[in-house]
C-alpha cells in the first residue's frame, strides 16, 4: 500500500535528508576536537593544536582505526586490514579494525601497543607504549578483553583473554592480567593481583595516572613475616649473640649482612 506524505512531513524528510552529510560532517568534527582535546587533558608535553595534530602518533592512529572500522563492519574487510595495516607501519601501533573503540580514548607514545580484534575499549581510556590487549584462544569468538570507561593502562601491561577490566581501574607498568578485574581496583605483578582501592576513584575526578603510586605486595609481605619472624627470634637466646635472618626494613632501607657485595 502507497503511503502519500502531507506537505509538511515532506518537506521535513527532505530537509533531513539535505543536512545528513552535514551532520556527519558536525559530528566528525566535534570528534576531532574531542581527541585533540584528551590529548591536553592527559599529557602536560602538549604545547599547541597544530604540535597534537601533527606529532602524536596515537591519535593518528585512533584516527585511521576508526576509518579502517567503517570498512570492517560494513563488509569490506580486506581494505579493512589493508588500511590497519598501513597505520601499523605508520605509527608503530596496531589496532586491528574489528576492535571497538569508545570516545575519547588516548594512547601516550604508543610503539607497540597492540589492540586485537575482539577487544573492547570503553570511552576515557588511557593506554601507554608496550600494552597488549591480546587473545589466548584459538576460538574465533571473544577471544579479547574488555576495559571499562576511564581504566589506564601502564606501559609494557599485558592484559590477556576475554576477561573484562572494570571502570576506574589502574594497571600497573609491566603487569599480566589474565582474570578479571572489578571496577575501582588497582592491579600489578605478574600474574596480576587486584588491589581495592581505599578511596574510590569518581567519574567526575580527574584520570588517574599516579603511576608511582603502586602496592607493593610481595615487599609487604616479606616485611611483615621478618617483623614477625624479628619477634620470635627476640625470645630466643644465641650462645654468639648473632641472628640468622636479614632485618626487616627500616624506613624503607633494607639491612642485613646477606647484602654484602
Amino acid at each position: 500500500m502507497q503511503t502519500t506524505l502531507s506537505p509538511t512531513a515532506f518537506l521535513r524528510t527532505g530537509w533531513n535528508a539535505l543536512l545528513l552529510p552535514f551532520r556527519g560532517v558536525a559530528h566528525m568534527w566535534n570528534t576531532i576536537k574531542n581527541d585533540v582535546a584528551s590529548v591536553f587533558e592527559r599529557d602536560p608535553a602538549a604545547r599547541s593544536t597544530l604540535e597534537v595534530l601533527t606529532c602524536y602518533a596515537g591519535l593518528h592512529a585512533i584516527w585511521g582505526h576508526r576509518a579502517a572500522h567503517w570498512l570492517w563492519v560494513h563488509r569490506l574487510r580486506f581494505l579493512g586490514r589493508w588500511l590497519a595495516q598501513i597505520m601499523r607501519g605508520f605509527t608503530g601501533i596496531e589496532i586491528h579494525p574489528g576492535a571497538t573503540i569508545g570516545p575519547r580514548f588516548f594512547i601516550d607514545h604508543g610503539m607497540g601497543v597492540v589492540i586485537g580484534e575482539t577487544a573492547e575499549i570503553g570511552a576515557n581510556v588511557t593506554l601507554y607504549h608496550g600494552v597488549t590487549l591480546g587473545g589466548t584462544s584459538l576460538n574465533k569468538g571473544k577471544r579479547h578483553p574488555t576495559l571499562g570507561d576511564r581504566v589506564v593502562v601502564g606501559a609494557g601491561a599485558k592484559v590477556l583473554g576475554a576477561i573484562t577490566i572494570g571502570e576506574d581501574t589502574r594497571i600497573g607498568a609491566n603487569a599480566v592480567v589474565v582474570k578479571s578485574v572489578p571496577a575501582n581496583a588497582v592491579v600489578v605483578g605478574v600474574p596480576g593481583q587486584n588491589v581495592a582501592r581505599s578511596t574510590p576513584h569518581k567519574m567526575t575526578d580527574a584520570l588517574d595516572l599516579n603511576h608511582s603510586t603502586l602496592p607493593d605486595l610481595v615487599g609487604i609481605s616479606l616485611s611483615t613475616l621478618l617483623q614477625r619472624v624479628e619477634m620470635l627470634e627476640q625470645r630466643v637466646h644465641f650462645h654468639d649473640g648473632t641472628v640468622l635472618h636479614v632485618h626487616p626494613p627500616e624506613a624503607g632501607l633494607w639491612h642485613g649482612e646477606d647484602f654484602s657485595i
